[in-house]
């Protein structure tokens, strides 16, 4: 029963520090300006609308907290990537 609840709180843990890196990465793009800049503000709000009805459609179909937490990672995950590249 509490190796689930670690698993998830350890996710969300995850999922936190590695927004916080996009976010960072963000800014410092989207501070340097340019038509990158309006290319990833365009992108950002985009992927929060796709994930919103990912994670809104995962839940309607039975899926668990967990997972949705997971499948942000992923997308957190390739954001960093993508802008570290």
């Amino acid at each position: 029963m509490i190796a689930p609840v670690l698993t998830l709180a350890e996710d969300l843990t995850m999922l936190a520090s590695e927004a916080l890196t996009v976010i960072g990465l963000r800014l410092t793009q989207l501070a340097s300006g340019g038509p990158a800049a309006g290319v990833e503000a365009q992108r950002m709000v985009t992927e929060k609308v796709s994930a919103f009805g990912e994670a809104a459609a995962l839940l309607a179909t039975g899926g668990s907290l967990h997972t949705v937490v997971k499948g942000y990672r992923g997308h957190i995950q390739a954001n960093v990537r993508r802008l570290t590249s």
